[in-house]
């Protein structure tokens, strides 16, 4: 039975769905088993819990808003 975890940033009930959808829809084909046996679990992690190159993402993020205006 395959078992896929994704851990993100905090996501809607709608983006959840459609994580999941996708990636049994996509998993199943490659591999050739069916939907039914894919257990899929979504670990949401805050932006102040989760860093890359020394900063949170939420200041990374702040950092990338204000470059695109």
């Amino acid at each position: 039975m395959p078992y896929i975890t994704i851990e993100s940033g905090i996501l809607s009930d709608t983006q959840k769905e459609e994580l999941m959808k996708q990636l049994t829809e996509v998993s199943s084909e490659i591999m050739k088993i069916p939907q039914e046996f894919f257990m899929i679990t979504i670990k949401e992690v805050p932006d102040k819990n989760f860093g890359i190159g020394g900063k949170t993402i939420d200041k990374v993020k702040a950092q990338y808003i204000q470059t695109q205006m």
